[in-house]
């Protein structure tokens, strides 16, 4: 191979021509700022609203039943009557009981008739005895043919009280004051011991109840008063308290029954109507990030926050408060005026320059 060496302005010009290429390869491998969304971290209060539809329930209820088994000859309510103390419900049939009770009155006065007798019988043989006309062992019998009788007549009496309870079981009355809700059998059927023919409303005061899902529950808020409006009549408010909350959870459903106690004006409600409940409520200054913001580590959630002077990025773990539509409410990690990627985190790694979108370079 040959090597030949150019003089003068020559080779001044190769010179040249090599030094531009290097500095343009120096350039192309230079990485240019990734153009991203970026925005500033500020905190606020928000306002947070809550409806859930329920239905109005009563707030004292009562399923009657027959104490014993047996056939209903007739059921005298409907849904929906108001019924006073007392008040005839249900009948079943009675015949057997009619029976009984009138074998019982019967044996009641066989009872009776020989307890009287054997007091007779006691007393002659007293009035023999004063004046030996008898001996003591005919008294005594006389008195123990007495006591035998007593315990008869005891007898008798238990079994027609036992007669007349089981006559009165077969009518099924209103123990206080009540609505009828639901009627839970009818007329012909067959129904065992306490298997519930009625419900009742006891009393007028009545709730309203709610299915709220558990995730509302997880972040307590007090709450003084709810606005309910029934269903079919939006334009009608009135409020509520707060009256129970179950401690429980409903394992298909993942919600917790909450009752809420509607006040006495509240205009004409009927059980089972359907009722829709608000809560507004202001929650303490959090800082809200997009939610296309977010990204994770393996530890979890977090987001990519922008150095202000050097505009390098890293991932910074943030601790997430709960979500909503479009935003990730944010209960640590983040401190306000901090410069967080949205749109192109996806592009991003430690240490990679960016620039907002729509700067110029």
């Amino acid at each position: 191979m040959t090597l030949r060496v150019f003089g003068g302005r020559q080779a001044l010009q190769t010179l040249s021509f090599w030094a531009a290429l290097t500095l343009a390869a120096t350039g192309a491998v230079a990485e240019e700022p990734l153009a991203v969304e970026i925005v500033t971290t500020t905190r606020s209060a928000q306002t947070l609203t809550y409806s859930l539809t329920g239905e109005v329930v009563a707030r004292d209820t009562l399923r009657a039943s027959f104490p014993s088994g047996g056939r209903i000859a007739k059921l005298q309510a409907e849904e929906g009557d108001k019924v006073k103390q007392g008040a005839v419900l249900a009948q079943m049939d009675s015949v057997q009981q009619v029976q009984a009770l009138r074998a019982a009155q019967a044996g009641l006065s066989t009872a009776q008739a020989n307890h009287t007798q054997a007091i007779e019988d006691l007393d002659r043989q007293d009035a023999l005895l004063e004046r030996g006309a008898t001996t003591r062992i005919s008294r005594d019998s006389a008195e123990d043919a007495l006591r035998i009788t007593e315990g008869a007549l005891t007898q008798a009496n238990a079994d027609l009280e036992r007669a007349q309870r089981a006559l009165d079981d077969t009518t099924l009355a209103a123990p206080t004051d009540a609505t009828v809700i639901e009627r839970l059998a009818e007329p012909g059927q067959v129904v065992g011991a306490a298997q519930p023919v009625l419900e009742l409303a006891l009393g007028s005061q009545i709730d309203a109840i709610f299915d709220m899902p558990e995730v509302l529950m997880s972040t307590p808020r007090l709450v003084d008063e709810i606005d309910l409006a029934l269903i079919d009549r939006p334009n009608v408010h009135f409020s509520g308290t707060v009256r129970e909350v179950s401690p429980l959870v409903d394992a298909g459903a993942g919600t917790v029954a909450v009752k809420i106690t509607i006040e006495d004006t509240a205009p004409n409600i009927t059980y089972g109507d359907a009722i829709r409940g608000t809560v507004t409520v202001t929650d303490q200054p959090r800082i809200a990030v997009p939610y296309t913001a977010m990204s994770a580590t393996a530890a979890g959630p977090a987001v990519w926050v922008v150095n202000p002077d050097t505009m390098a990025v890293s991932l910074r773990p943030i601790t997430v408060e709960r979500y909503q539509t479009g935003w990730i409410i944010l209960s640590g990690g983040l401190d306000e005026n901090e410069e967080v990627v949205t749109r192109g985190a996806q592009l991003l790694y430690p240490g990679r320059i960016v620039r907002a979108a729509g700067d110029s370079q």
